[in-house]
């Protein structure tokens, strides 16, 4: 594949994710304490505060292993490798976010996050015009891409812990979190697909042998097929640029995930 040349370089982004910079594993608990990440009743705007992760280093290494194991998990089913690597690549840059939060989710791996000490843009406007200096522009230049840092807020890592609390309190099974996992990949609805109607029918068999499996499995529990299926419909309220700015910018700084999920793919994992 000659997409793959510089899957050959020691510099190359996957080979930065995998470098190990912690001489230890993650440890099992990376559990938020109580209250933490909550936002203040007292200020309604207490939703939009920044956050960062607590141990960036843990983190982002426990995120980098699931999304090496999210590929490879995709890169060894065979009606995927059937597909075009243009089909192929499509459908990953559309799912990597969701893939990785259920392999988040099936790993067990908790957030733990502190409130960010980044003013925010009032602070900063306040701040500029006492000292007599412009205040900072709202956004970016037209046409000139934004690189600096954006931290999360805090309703939006709220959103990414509850979908893994919301997982965990379904106790998913390996099997259960295959078929989710393959819906979410076979996506038919993505603009610029060819074989549509191929990748839809993928979604409803993995569909079709999730029920199977919860009717087989739970058969005192005729709402779980449902429940599961409201563990994706969470998913689509979890921004994907979130998640890249969350675990992978503070090790591989501002790389466009297109070109870095184009390098694993080819890569053999």
């Amino acid at each position: 594949c000659s997409c793959c040349a510089d899957s050959r370089r020691h510099s190359s982004i996957l080979y930065n994710i995998l470098r190990s910079e912690e001489r230890a594993a993650p440890p099992p608990g990376l559990r938020p304490r109580r209250g933490q990440g909550q936002a203040s009743r007292s200020c309604p705007c207490g939703s939009r505060r920044r956050v960062a992760l607590r141990s960036p280093q843990v983190a982002c290494k426990a995120a980098s292993a699931v999304l090496v194991k999210t590929l490879r998990f995709v890169q060894n089913v065979p009606c995927f490798q059937e597909l075009p690597l243009e089909e192929q690549l499509l459908l990953v840059r559309s799912c990597w976010a969701p893939l990785l939060l259920l392999g988040l989710a099936q790993d067990r791996v908790h957030l733990e996050t502190v409130e960010s000490t980044e003013p925010s843009m009032l602070q900063r406007i306040l701040t500029t015009r006492r000292q007599g200096e412009q205040p900072p522009p709202r956004g970016p230049a037209p046409g000139r891409p934004h690189h600096g840092p954006h931290l999360p807020s805090t309703g939006e890592i709220q959103a990414i812990k509850g979908f893994l609390a919301k997982c965990w309190s379904l106790d998913i099974s390996t099997k259960e979190y295959a078929y989710l996992k393959g819906t979410v990949l076979f996506n038919p609805d993505l603009p610029g697909l060819q074989c549509t109607q191929y990748i839809e029918g993928l979604q409803r068999e993995a569909q079709q042998a999730l029920n199977e499996h919860v009717r087989l499995i739970h058969r005192g529990d005729e709402a779980r097929f449902d429940k599961l299926n409201v563990v994706l419909s969470l998913l689509r309220s979890i921004n994907a640029n979130v998640i890249a700015e969350l675990f992978f910018r503070p090790i591989i700084g501002a790389v466009n995930m297109d070109d870095m999920l184009l390098e694993m793919l080819c890569a053999k994992l």
